[in-house]
């Protein structure tokens, strides 16, 4: 089983937001101490939730810290840039990192970032299939054009040219019918317990093309595709203690950060209680003692199959219990998970 960390750079009240970025490159590294397959690092515009707003860039300074851990996106706005801009940026970490870099994409929301980066509603609202085509076709040929409703350009060439397959954030069956008509992986979020993860994911087998040139052939299946998923990974001397810290602290952060989310056009933002997120969040991943976390995890793999995870990991909001719990996660949960 593939297990890594997931850092959303979250802004807890208090925290110096470039001292949250200089700790999130630390972090990485503890991890790749700790054992760790990858770290992915999340993207947010304008607001305290995450104070990164661009995951490449995090990325790259990570990877050049480090010698062995995989490093992706969690993920890269598509919504908001342009789609072969991006496909340069993944190219040249994926060469300068000797294969390390994953670029995982999302649709993002109907927020204010579309009205800054001027590519508007619309781009989020039924541009996402032309921008993630056109991010494949630029990360998987030498020489790639552009002629439909938002990208219309001559044939240029792709330099660097790379193969890669970006991982797509899947919220809804429609994008998960998405990913699986073009045969990407999905990015599940911390949002859905085991049930919904197994729905989404049957929802994609089911939608998988046949077999090229088979006739009765069966589908290639989910499994032969790599799906994540994130949720919250704790870990504390007993299951209460681990609750109860995420619990007092997690709310500090949420209630201000979840306020960040500005729609562009007047809509009515939509809301959440944070305390009864809070709980789910504690019910249903692994956060407990090392015995409850590798409990859960066995059983998040058991109802769907799953086999890799990325461990939200930044839950008490300081930062020398971010490193704490990475390493108590490294030596006290890995192992049994590995072994």
């Amino acid at each position: 089983m593939r297990i890594g960390i997931f850092l959303v750079a979250a802004g807890f009240p208090g925290r110096p937001q470039g001292q949250v970025l200089r700790d999130c490159v630390e972090a990485i590294a503890v991890a790749e101490e700790a054992g760790f397959d990858d770290a992915w690092i999340a993207e947010h515009h304008f607001m305290s939730y995450g104070v990164c707003p661009s995951a490449a860039t995090l990325a790259a300074v990570a990877l050049g810290g480090t010698r062995t851990i995989g490093v992706g996106t969690a993920v890269s706005v598509l919504s908001t840039q342009h789609p072969v801009a991006l496909a340069e940026q993944a190219a040249m970490l994926h060469h300068l990192s000797d294969g390390r870099f994953a670029l995982g994409v999302g649709r993002g929301g109907p927020w204010v970032d579309l009205e800054v980066f001027g590519t508007g509603l619309a781009r989020f609202e039924r541009g996402f299939a032309e921008s993630l085509d056109l991010l494949c076709r630029a990360l998987g040929e030498r020489t790639v054009s552009a002629a439909g409703e938002f990208f219309r350009f001559r044939e240029v060439a792709m330099v660097p040219a790379a193969s890669l397959r970006p991982v797509v954030a899947c919220t809804s069956p429609q994008t998960a019918l998405l990913a699986a008509t073009r045969g990407l992986p999905m990015l599940l979020g911390m949002h859905m317990d085991d049930a919904g993860k197994a729905a989404m994911l049957a929802g994609y087998e089911a939608a998988l093309p046949p077999a090229p040139g088979a006739v009765a052939s069966p589908s290639p299946g989910a499994d032969a595709v790599r799906h994540v998923a994130a949720v919250v990974g704790y870990v504390a001397d007993s299951t209460a203690a681990a609750v109860r810290e995420l619990r007092s602290a997690m709310p500090r952060w949420l209630e201000p950060g979840l306020k960040g989310y500005v729609p562009v056009d007047g809509r009515r933002r939509p809301g959440r209680d944070v305390g009864e997120y809070v709980d789910f969040l504690t019910d249903v991943h692994p956060v407990g003692d090392a015995g409850h976390c590798v409990e859960t995890i066995r059983r998040t793999r058991e109802v769907t199959g799953l086999e890799h995870l990325i461990l939200m990991v930044e839950g008490a909001g300081e930062h020398a219990r971010t490193l704490e719990n990475i390493r108590r996660l490294g030596a006290e949960v890995l192992p049994q998970l590995h072994g």
